[in-house]
């Protein structure tokens, strides 16, 4: 099923490889993800919905302020007693406007204007949020990829390992329990390549529910991991985040909503002034015709003097709305303190993982390798090649989660701090950016992938000179050989 054809104009810029027609696959970058998501997400729709209902609020607070204007007509019919029937019609136009409210009117227009802002900033942060988790389900679905492959891999040299062992045990050279515990290995990697295809459909529908893209849809991701330096510090972040975050501001204008609903409070302890006028005509039809016409204009004032209590209240009940303003004020920017804090420190954390893993996948397939060769020339046990087999495995899979869990840890800081949609990181902290790009720079600190080491290419180099056919053919002369001294015996 094509993609939903509803783009806006955020979305004008993705490239589809739709060619027009059902069935054929989306492919996307992270940005186009983005954008796609941006364009087309229920929640977030509903989210800018705010924006109106406030907007609406802010017309009905001056609405209150201004003028109104009214018409009342009537037409009767009627009798009394044994006098004649008395027809008579009326028609009054009358207008008022507000003059003073003790605050009330002005301070609910204010609050009003504020609330206007504070659905803008909401929309801003549930954007900011949804570009978080496509960013956050794209990673996770290339990485389930990668797990896909390494399974795979694993599924594969346990199968070639595993007709080895089965030659070799033909040959003579290896007994019959070596079968049965490689077959037995070849079984548990192949029901881990199985829930890694399960997991990497669950990640990809949660990515295209994040789209709204059918879940029927072949969907390509055309992006992988690219590392990028995250410079600034930890304390510039934390301090950029103060000042950005958009659900922090939105409390900050919370919080003065809540000191103007206080003054609209208040507002009941104060006389109140309004100017009205009107102007009507009547008119008796029957018996015979009369008509006369009147106006009004005046000015009328209110002054409640005692209301038991019910002013004072509502004053106590704004009072501490006020105080839960503050409170949750103070509790927020303690909670993105602790957030921005702990999620750097694990970007950090995947950041040298990342550099360390590594290695560990050039050394674990060196071992591997060599515990493999070795097995075939029989000078090795089985128990060799499993460990090394399953230390390659995680290994390749902790190097792939170290690239990953940075790319999503980097994004997720980048949100805490309240970065907008486009906006570099750099900016937080401009003087260590710089310095650190400077250091990154002029030592080529860019990760292109692991290398094997210089030890694993000479050992391969000298294990390669002998192909497998002769470590067989060695394994089962040296069967033969020991078969025969042990007859003459």
């Amino acid at each position: 099923m094509k993609i939903r054809e509803n783009l806006t104009a955020l979305a004008v810029g993705i490239v589809f490889l739709y060619g027009g027609s059902i069935g054929e696959a989306a492919a996307l970058s992270i940005q186009e993800a983005v954008d796609l998501a941006l364009a087309q997400n229920t929640s977030l729709r509903i989210t800018e919905k705010g924006e109106e209902t406030a907007k609406a609020a802010l017309k009905s607070a001056c609405g209150a302020n201004s003028f109104d204007l009214g018409l009342n007509g009537s037409l009767t019919d009627g009798r009394t007693n044994n006098e004649d029937r008395q027809d008579n019609g009326s028609l009054t136009l009358r207008a008022g406007l507000p003059l003073y409210t003790g605050g009330r009117n002005q301070a609910n227009i204010e609050s009003a204007e504020i609330g206007v802002d504070a659905a803008r900033l909401k929309t801003e942060r549930a954007r900011e949020d949804l570009r978080l988790s496509v960013i956050q389900s794209y990673y996770n679905v290339l990485e389930a990829q990668k797990k896909i492959e390494i399974a795979q891999e694993t599924v594969e040299k346990y199968q070639a390992h595993l007709t080895n062992v089965e030659q070799l045990f033909t040959a003579g050279s290896k007994a019959r329990l070596d079968v049965l515990r490689s077959s037995v290995e070849l079984t548990n990697a192949k029901q881990a390549l199985l829930k890694a295809e399960n997991d990497h459909e669950v990640k990809l529908l949660t990515l295209k529910n994040l789209l709204r893209i059918d879940a029927k849809e072949e969907l390509i991701l055309t992006e992988d991991f690219k590392f990028v330096p995250f410079h600034p510090g930890m304390d510039a972040c934390v301090d950029y985040a103060y000042l950005h975050r958009k659900d922090l501001l939105i409390d900050i204008y919370n919080l003065k909503q809540r000191e103007l609903d206080v003054k609209a409070a208040r507002a009941g302890y104060l006389p109140s002034l309004s100017l009205s006028a009107s102007t009507g005509a009547s008119e008796r039809f029957n018996p015979g015709s009369d008509n006369s016409h009147n106006y009004q204009v005046g000015l009328s004032a209110s002054w409640n003097l005692f209301d038991s209590g019910v002013t004072e209240a509502a004053v106590d009940k704004a009072k501490t709305a006020l105080d839960q303003a503050e409170l949750t004020l103070v509790k927020d920017k303690e909670d993105i303190s602790f957030s921005v804090r702990q999620l750097y420190y694990s970007m950090r954390e995947a950041e040298r993982r990342f550099a360390v893993t590594r290695a560990a996948v050039s050394e674990a397939e060196e071992d591997y390798y060599i515990a493999s060769e070795k097995y075939r020339a029989g000078q090795g046990i089985l128990l060799d090649v499993i460990d090394s087999q399953e230390a390659l495995a995680t290994a390749e899979l902790n190097f792939n989660s170290a690239q990953y869990d940075y790319a999503r840890f980097k994004a997720a800081v980048e949100n805490a701090m309240g970065l907008g949609l486009g906006e570099d990181p750099g900016i937080a902290d401009p003087e260590r950016t710089a310095e650190r790009e400077a250091f990154f720079r002029e030592r080529g600190i860019v990760p292109n992938g692991p290398r094997a080491s210089r030890d694993y290419r000479r050992a391969k180099e000298i294990i390669d000179a002998n192909t497998p056919a002769k470590w067989a053919e060695q394994a089962a002369r040296e069967a033969a050989e020991t078969r025969e001294g042990n007859g003459d015996r």
